[in-house]
């Protein structure tokens, strides 16, 4: 049963696009700077670190199918999907919270913490983004009013991101005074209280309004048959793994870009910021382009110069913007130029 007639409030759009808000609150942190916490800060092995995440992602892949599925079959008075946003909200934030806080273990016990805190993490944003993400289509059946919503969500998503990139890594310094144990320790904590706030608030402002054919019947096994046999959808499968694979890589390398190739941690934000602000302008720009050529084409060529934009980095020469006293340009020419500790 559809009621196509309802139009959603702006109180409703905004309440859901507080969902997005919130969890990009740690989504945007785990991505910009997980590895670097964990390498800098929590004190475990670059290649530690590596294995935690090659084994989270495993586990995702089989848990995502499998919370898609339990979510899609759950019915209570709230409805299928608004429960989960509410039941997993406070999961959400203590696990934020633990995943940034470095205890007092040895190294063996620091790895554990690690991988556990981590996965169930990981099981909880799942439990959370999955209902939440199908939460829009149930909402009204009106493909205006969908889009409408999407917009919303695009806009926090986007604001959350701007606050976790731009204010994180000062907010790291400024509570934790020289020890970022405890500065990311505090900052996520603030983030996680924030995340759990508007988590309540999409649940309390939204409305499930698009119910199921009672009479109709699901099979789990058909579904992923007919999944297998869906040449789009495997196609755009199979592009979504390589651009996340790219944004991780990115997001999770940045910071050491900075911080031990330029030797300015400073700007770190500050390009975060820049790279937002782009987005926003390509998202905006890519509507009429899309009018005009296709959205097929302009995704392609947008993939395309993300790939060399992306590449050039590597021609990037090495400079001397080092802030510090401590570090002293010597060096005639950028062909022989060299940082050398000058003691003071």
């Amino acid at each position: 049963m559809v009621d196509d007639s309802a139009k959603i409030s702006v109180k409703e759009k905004v309440g859901y696009a507080f969902g997005d808000a919130a969890a990009n609150f740690i989504f945007q942190a785990m991505l910009v700077f997980q590895l670097a916490f964990y390498t800098d800060t929590f004190g475990i092995s670059a290649a530690a670190a590596g294995t935690l995440f090659l084994v989270v992602r495993f586990w995702d892949a089989i848990f995502d199918p499998f919370m898609g599925v339990v979510a899609d079959r759950t019915n209570t008075k709230w409805g299928k999907f608004r429960p989960w946003v509410l039941w997993t909200a406070v999961p959400f934030g203590i696990m934020g919270f633990l995943t940034f806080t470095t205890p007092s273990f040895g190294p063996q016990g620091k790895l554990l913490y690690a991988y556990i805190t981590y996965i169930v993490l990981m099981m909880v944003y799942s439990a959370n983004n999955l209902p939440y993400s199908a939460l829009s289509g149930v909402i009204t059946g009106d493909l205006a009013e969908r889009t409408s919503l999407s917009a919303y969500r695009f806009v926090f998503a986007m604001s959350a991101a701007f606050v976790i990139q731009g204010l994180s890594l000062p907010m790291v310094h400024y509570f934790g005074q020289g020890d970022s144990a405890k500065g990311y320790q505090m900052t996520m904590g603030i983030f996680s209280v924030l995340a759990v706030v508007f988590f309540v608030i999409t649940f309390l402002t939204t409305k499930e309004r698009v119910q199921p054919d009672p009479l109709q019947k699901s099979s789990v096994r058909q579904d992923f048959a007919d999944l297998a046999k869906n040449g789009p959808w495997l196609a755009i499968f199979a592009l979504t793994i390589f651009v996340f694979v790219t944004l991780a890589m990115r997001g999770g390398v940045m910071l050491y870009y900075f911080k031990y190739f330029v030797g300015r941690e400073d700007l770190f934000s500050i390009f975060n910021v820049c790279g937002l602000a782009a987005t926003i302008v390509g998202v905006i720009g890519s509507t009429p382009l899309a009018k005009r050529y296709g959205k097929r084409e302009v995704f392609k060529v947008g993939l395309a110069l993300t790939v060399v934009f992306t590449a050039a980095f590597v021609l990037i020469p090495r400079t001397s913007i080092r802030r510090s006293s401590a570090w002293r340009w010597r060096g005639n020419s950028s062909t022989d130029s060299r940082f050398r500790c000058s003691g003071r």
